[in-house]
């Protein structure tokens, strides 16, 4: 899977083929295909890592305790979203773009895709309802989080580090959320990831009588 993704995004989809992903791995292109039938199913488990595990975070969010408001858990959503994006190895959000892709054989990962932008288009269409911006709004806080693959060759540092959290800011931000509540959602929101991941490293701790 590693090589696969080395080489999509480098050489484009079109410009690799299983022979080339076999031989990166050091393999017989035989081998490759008791793994995966096609390249398309290669490219469909690369790419469905982009949004499932964000998927998987959505019902968390929603039993979140105490409840979040819609903001709150646009901005825990975008954040989450934006730091998988842009800290892969590889910058598999480039392809999203690629024509090639828009095949058959992809369709579960659109599937999935198609699924998280409605999920942020009704958390956004919620936070506009009783507002005066335009309905269209709604559509841009996926927008906005998917450009950060656009980010993905920044330097790392305390800038590249910032900028998951900016960009949910801004996801707020498009929506007229004031400057006062986007840092308000926006530290529920941290508090709820922070948690999340705190919880997360306790069940894969291992007990000190099984070390």
């Amino acid at each position: 899977m590693d090589a696969a993704a080395h080489l999509f995004t480098t050489l484009g989809y079109a410009g690799t083929s299983t022979r080339a992903i076999a031989d990166e791995v050091g393999i017989r292109q035989a081998s490759l295909y008791h793994h995966f039938k096609t390249k398309d199913d290669i490219a469909c488990a690369l790419l469905s890592q982009t949004v499932t595990p964000t998927l998987d975070l959505i019902p968390e969010l929603l039993r979140a305790t105490p409840t979040l408001a819609p903001a709150a858990h646009l901005h825990a959503l975008a954040t989450f979203d934006g730091d998988r994006l842009l800290n892969r190895r590889w910058n598999l959000g480039t392809l999203y773009l690629q024509p090639e892709l828009r095949t058959p054989g992809l369709a579960p990962f659109w599937t999935g895709h198609d699924r998280l932008r409605w999920h942020y288009l009704a958390l956004s269409q919620s936070i506009i309802a009783d507002s005066d911006v335009h309905p269209a709004a709604a559509e841009l806080p996926f927008r906005i989080v998917e450009s950060l693959v656009g980010m993905w060759a920044t330097e790392p540092g305390a800038y590249r580090d910032a900028l998951p959290v900016e960009f949910a800011n801004a996801s707020l931000r498009v929506l007229g959320v004031s400057e006062e509540d986007v840092r308000r959602h926006g530290q529920r929101a941290r508090i709820f990831l922070e948690r999340r991941a705190s919880s997360a490293a306790t069940r894969i701790e291992i007990p000190a009588a099984q070390r």
